[in-house]
Formats: structure tokens, sequence, C-alpha cells
């Protein structure tokens, strides 16, 4: 039999096979099947230019700087192949071979690529060579390194609830060998995936290691690994590892309470993603109901309370986590890259078991806003988290030590294709909507369906089906719900005006009556060459209004067009600024397509004003401005600049554009090495207390123990008798507290001698810590600070007078 006729791999991470490769059929599966990306041939101008940049610069950028940073030298030293003990910084850096291989696997069965076939071949030997007789597969306990890593344990699974990743490491190896082998053919990695989980059945189980994965995935890996061979003791051990979390564990890691048991979201958000995708496979494969309970639970806990407009989830750096209810920050949200592509696969899982086009609601809001914000339009700069706002502290890197995001972007972008279509029996569900063509197996037969849209940009949809004989199926249209003033489920967020416009479809060119069930057209009939569906959806620009109980919202709304969210960023508008501007909630707007702009994007104007302190008084100066808006994911192609997602209407909301003060004329110096934070330091955001991340600060860490500065050369020579210095404090649980001690200094010719000060330094959280003295007529100051000896200290703001 040909491979080609197993070839179907959905890039959800789902494995979806005509009949199962090397082994008997499986019974128990999602009722909905996705149509694998390897049949739907994306040839848009969105989409498809993505994936060739993927595959022509992501991927080789990815492999080239795995090499440089040490991640394939730690396989070779594995193997005995290199000399020494050196090792990259983290116990899952493996992984990001893993994953590339993955992504690059993908790419291969979209188009042929010799010489990177050969590489992967290359990689792969590699591999082999670093796993021991018995399938382990650990670079980082193989080596053996005179001062081991820290996270790894004295023996195997020691600290894998912790830190170790061992089995972390073992998930993406699984994910990766299957996709290879799909792409390929070839047994090469699969071989070592099998023999290493062998391994783990043998080592893991109730009577024997009762640990589990202290960083979820592996249990999606074993899932893909059971669909391919059929052998149950993979499914068995994937359930083993969610069943036996909690109830003595972490909210971390998701491990306070039985799974089954939990009912909302909360830890590292990918952990957790990772964890529910996990948890619909089993129960899909097992039929385990209580497992679908837990998640429904959980899902209508983070789409209600927890979801940002973008997509992205996971609101604080803390533990990279879920944040309680309705909070929300937009400087300081994480939404970390992995975790929307974890989000992503989440929702389609949701899909696939509901039939529901709410999942896909969200997955397609994520996709196109909180996903893809994480790549740069050259495919070589990445976002870790994905703030929605920011005065410049943010910027794109080329690579990161904890490269996760990177490599999970290589192996998700070929896998777009995978979610246009899904189907059941004779029902065929249109999911995404992007220029195609798709040939697709039925009971009825087999069918090609040509779509054709310039969507995201425009809201027309044209579907022609060609069955291969006229046969009766039902084809299932979804209806976004942005198109019924609905931007996602629930009532997080909400369109300003509520009035439907309306959503007309075509069959063969005249408009037709048609019933919606879980938010999809359903259209029923006989199906003959050549018909033609056109869906008209109304893609207007709408201003969305948060849940009042999202406080850092109020008093704004964003801009979305179609499934695009919208932000102003400096470049686009007056002296480069954003975040003074206010917009009237009805004001006009009109949209116009820049195709000189970002690559190409529609923008949205409108008009606003400019909010500006002015010295020695309160009252604003307000100035009427030209406002501009881009889509958010094509942000921080231009630098590092002020951006905003969220625009203020009430003048309560906005942050007028400072007054000039000395400090905020003066050059900033540090004993910092990052000079994009000194700007902090008086920017004049007033902080609501000492460990507020919702604006730029400046900080130490991870130093501890030292002697560090700041330096405030004025424009000219001032007389100043008073320091004013507000602490970063982000204890207990992060890095910074306030400093053992600090003294001013003031510049006299070539010496800096300390001020006569007439009151104490304070040294307090939560306040403006204040010290006078003598006046001194200089051109300088300086703020000596002596740093706790088991902690970092920052600063929200240095003012003087």
């Amino acid at each position: 039999m040909s491979l080609t006729r197993f070839m179907a791999v959905a890039l959800t991470g789902l494995v979806v096979l005509a009949k199962p490769v090397l082994a008997q059929h499986q019974h128990n599966d999602y009722p909905i099947q996705p149509v694998p990306f390897t049949h739907v041939h994306v040839h848009d101008e969105f989409w498809a230019p993505k994936m060739l940049v993927n595959a022509t610069v992501t991927i080789p950028h990815t492999l080239e700087k795995s090499r440089e940073q040490g991640r394939i030298d730690n396989f070779l030293r594995a193997a005995g192949k290199l000399e020494g003990d050196k090792l990259s910084q983290f116990t899952f850096d493996d992984t990001d071979i893993y994953k590339v291989i993955e992504g690059a696997s993908y790419a291969m069965q979209v188009q042929k690529n010799p010489k990177l076939d050969a590489y992967v071949d290359s990689l792969i030997t590699i591999i082999g060579d670093a796993q021991e007789p018995d399938g382990y597969l650990f670079t980082f306990r193989t080596v053996k390194a005179a001062k081991p890593h820290e996270w790894i344990g004295s023996k195997r699974w020691e600290k894998e609830e912790e830190l170790s990743h061992e089995l972390y490491n073992s998930g993406h190896l699984f994910e990766a060998a299957v996709a290879h082998y799909q792409a390929t053919g070839k047994k090469t990695l699969l071989n070592i995936a099998l023999k290493n989980a062998d391994l783990l059945v043998k080592d893991f189980g109730y009577g024997k290691e009762e640990k589990y994965p202290g960083h979820q995935v592996v249990e999606i890996g074993l899932a893909r690994l059971y669909r391919i061979t059929g052998k149950k003791e993979y499914l068995d051990l994937a359930k083993f590892f969610l069943d036996v979390r909690g109830p003595k564990g972490t909210e971390y890691n998701q491990a306070h309470a039985r799974v089954v048991d939990q009912q909302e979201a909360v830890g590292h958000a990918v952990r957790a993603t990772y964890m529910y995708t996990a948890m619909a496979d089993i129960a899909a494969l097992t039929g385990d109901k209580s497992y679908l309970k837990a998640i429904d639970a959980i899902w209508n806990d983070v789409v209600n309370k927890k979801l940002y407009i973008t997509g992205g989830i996971g609101a604080t750096g803390a533990g990279e986590a879920f944040g309680k209810a309705y909070d929300l920050p937009n400087m300081s949200a994480y939404a970390e890259t992995c975790a929307s592509i974890a989000n992503v696969y989440w929702n389609n899982r949701m899909f696939l078991l509901h039939g529901d086009a709410k999942y896909i609601d969200v997955l397609e809001r994520t996709l196109y806003n909180g996903l893809l914000s994480g790549i740069s339009l050259t495919g070589n700069r990445f976002f870790y988290p994905n703030p929605l706002a920011s005065m410049g502290q943010h910027q794109r890197g080329e690579w990161f030590s904890c490269a996760c995001c990177i490599s999970n972007m290589t192996r998700f972008l070929p896998s777009v294709p995978g979610y246009v279509y899904a189907q059941n029996n004779n029902d065929l569900y249109v999911n995404l909507f992007m220029t195609s063509a798709s040939d697709i197996s039925l009971p009825a037969g087999q069918v090609k369906v040509k779509q054709t849209t310039n969507y995201p940009w425009n809201g027309t949809v044209d579907l022609e089906v060609d069955p291969q004989k006229n046969k009766g199926f039902t084809l299932r249209v979804r209806i976004p719900g942005w198109a019924q003033q609905q931007p996602v489920p629930g009532d997080l967020y909400t369109f300003a005006d509520a009035t439907r416009k309306p959503i007309v479809l075509k069959v063969n060119g005249k408009p037709i009556q048609y019933s919606t069930e879980k938010g999809y057209a359903v259209l029923k009939r006989k199906w003959k060459k050549g018909d033609k569906i056109t869906l008209d959806l109304p893609m207007e620009t709408e201003k969305v209004l948060a849940n009042k109980n999202v406080k850092d919202d109020l008093g704004k709304f964003s801009f979305q067009r179609g499934p695009l969210v919208y932000c102003l960023e400096g470049p686009d508008n007056k002296d480069n600024l954003v975040h003074n501007i206010l917009v009237d909630k009805n004001a006009p707007v009109e949209e116009a397509f820049e195709a000189s702009l970002l690559k190409g994007v529609p923008v949205i104007k409108t008009n606003g004003v400019g909010t500006k302190r002015q010295a020695n008084t309160t009252a604003l100066l307000r100035t009427e401005q030209a406002v501009k808006a881009i889509p958010y994911f094509s942000w921080a192609n231009r630098g590092s600049v002020d951006m905003t997602v969220w625009v203020p209407y009430e003048a309560s909301a906005a942050k007028p554009q400072p007054a000039p003060t000395i400090a905020s004329t003066s050059k900033i110096s540090a004993s910092l090495k990052n000079a994009r934070t000194l700007a902090a330091l008086v920017d004049q955001y007033d902080p609501q207390d000492s460990r507020d991340s919702n604006y730029p600060y400046l900080h130490w860490w991870p130093n501890k123990n030292t002697k560090e500065f700041v330096q405030l050369d004025f424009d000219g020579e001032h007389t100043v008798s008073e320091s004013q210095v507000y602490w970063f404090d982000d204890s207990p649980w992060g890095g910074c507290t306030i400093p053992a001690s600090y003294q001013i200094f003031y510049k006299q010719g070539d010496k800096w001698l300390p001020v006569k000060n007439t009151t104490a330094y304070e040294v307090s959280k939560d306040k403006y810590n204040m010290v006078k003295f003598a006046p001194v007529k200089t051109t300088a100051l300086r703020m000596e600070i002596q740093l706790p000896k088991e902690a970092a200290t920052g600063i929200h703001e240095w003012a003087v007078k």
C-alpha cells in the first residue's frame, strides 16, 4: 500500500490516517476529523507567503541558531562524538531540535527539499547515537557532566515533577518522529521514539514510577504514537500521566487537584493548555466523559474571564501563568507565543469533540492576532511575550536562551492549512477562509473544493464544489461570531455597535435562506460539478469594549476588522506617541490599503485628540490629530516603539504626554547593559505600587549584593535640593526588593560629592522615597545603590527638584 495513502497529519498535532500504518484500526477517536493539511493547498496572498518564509527563512535560521547555541553539541557530547561536558543552558533545549525537525518534516510534505531532507537525516543520526541502549534519551544526564545541571537530580526521573523535563523532551521527540515518518516514510526517528516510549511504559505506572510530567506534552506525543501503532500501552500511559496528577502538587503545573476535578485555568499557561489538549485527545480515544466535563468548565473559565482580545492567554510573567479572573493587564501582558499555539491546539480539539463554531472563533482570533504577532514579517525575529501595550521597552529578538517559542513557530506555521476543513461522515465543515484547492474523501465520494477569497482583508468567500459524481452531502460553513456582532463567546468582549449586519449566502449566484446549527450555515443538497457558494461577511471596522470587570480596559475600546485586532503604533501617529491619544467612541473611521506599509496591510484611520501636560499648571494641552491603526500582528516590525491595542475614549483613561522636567530632559546612564530600560527611569508614570509591572521599570536582576548606580546628566546647570525615588519590588515571588541602602551624589568639576541630606534616606515600598538636601548647583546627579544580599533591586521612577 502506498505511503501517500497514509500521509494525513493534521498539523494541530493530531494524526489522522486513512488506515493505521503500523497497526490495526482503532475504534474510538474524535467524531469529527480534520482534513489533513497535505490535502489543502493554500496559495493565497496572506498565509502562503508566511509559510514560504517559514520554510526558507525561519527553519534555516532556527537550525543555524540551534547549532550556534550548542543544541546539536548536546547530542554529540552525549554520543561521545565531541569532547567535554559543556552543555547549553536549559534541560529542555533538546526539544528545539525535535520541534524544528517536526516543522521541517511538515514543510517537506508541502514541497520536496532534498537538501533539508539530508540535513534532517544527519540530525537524526546524531540523536540516535545519543540514545542510551535501553531507550533513555536525555543529553543532560547522558553527558555525565562534572557539575550536573541542578534540575536533573541524581538519578533518572528523580526531579521529573519539578524541572528535569525528561518527559517533556520525550513528548516533543514523539511528535517529531511521527511527523518525520509521515513526511518521508523513513522510520529512523520513529524507531528512536518507539524505543524511548517503550522505556517509559516499562518505568512508569501504578506500582512503578508514580510520577506526573512536570511540563505536560508527553501525553499528546503518546497519543500520536498510539494512533500509528495501535499499541494500547502508549494510550494507557498517556492516561496514567493525567490521572496521577494531584491533589498534592502545585497550581503552577496543574497538579493541585486531580485533572477531572479542575474547573478553572491556573498556573503556567503552556503547561495547562498542553494538558487540556491531551485530555481532549485521551477523552476521544477512550471515551472518558469525566475529562470532557473538566475541560468544558476550564474552557468557559478562560473564554469568559482570562482571554485577551488578541486571543493571547497567560496574563502574568510571574510563572508565565494565568492570572485571576478579569485580571488582564496590557503593558505587562505575558501572552506567550507558545501559549497561543497551544490555545489553537486545544480549541481545535474542542471543536473536533463538539462540532461547535465557537471554538473555531477563538482559534481564529488567536491565530490571526496573538499567535501571528510572535514572528516578524521577515521570519527571523520573534516575540516570547506578546504585550498589548508598549512604551518602547519591547523588542523582537533573533534568538532567546529559552527558545521554545521560536522552534514552536517553525513547526506550527506549515500546519495552518490543516485547520481549514473537517469532516464527520458526509458532513464537510468549512472552518477557515483562505484561497486554496482541496481534495477531500467523503463516504459519498471524492470532492474537490476550491476556495477563492481575499480574507482577512475582505469578507467575500467563493467556494466551488466539484464532486467526482453528483452526490448528496452536507456542507457546513462557519459564520464567524465577529460577523454576528459577537467578538468572542460569552460577555468578556462586546462590540460597541450591537446592530447586526446582513450576512448573505448564495448558491450558484442566488441568495438563499439557510438554517444554522452551532454557528454553521447548513447546506444539505445533492451537489454537482461546478456548484458555487458565495459567502459575503460584513467586514466593517468595529469598536470592541471589554467587560467592566477588566479594570485595565475601562474607558477604552479596541479596533477590530474581520478577525483582525488593530493597534496604534508610534511611527504612524504624531510625535511617535500613542498613549496620550483620545478618540471619541462614536468617531467615524475609514479603511485604506497601504501596499507599501508592512508588506501591505489595510489601515484604519480616524481623528482624535493628543493630550499633553504643561509645566507649572494642571491644565492639559489638547491638540486635534489624525490617528492611524495597523493590524496588531504586524507591530514592532519597525523597531522599539510606542504601541497600544486599547484606545482611550474617556479622558481619565488616557496618559497625557508629561511636561518636561529636569530629570526627563537629562541624559540617563546606569550600571546596566540594556539601554532600553533607562528611559523608564524618567517616564513620569506613577506606579500603583512597588510591584506594578504595567509600565516599564529599570532593574538589576539577577545581580545580588552589588553596588549599582544611575545617573542624570542635566541639559544644563540646575540648582536642586530634593530627590524622589520609587523602588520596584516584586518580592517574595520575584527577584527584586528594596535596596539595602542608597546615596545621592552631585557633580562638581570632575568629582562626585555626596549631598548634605537634611532628611533621612528612607527606603520603603509602595511610595516615593524623598530625601531633601542642601541646595547644590550642578550639571549631574548620581544615585549609588547597594543591592540586598539575596535579591536584586529596581526603580520605577526618579524625580529631582
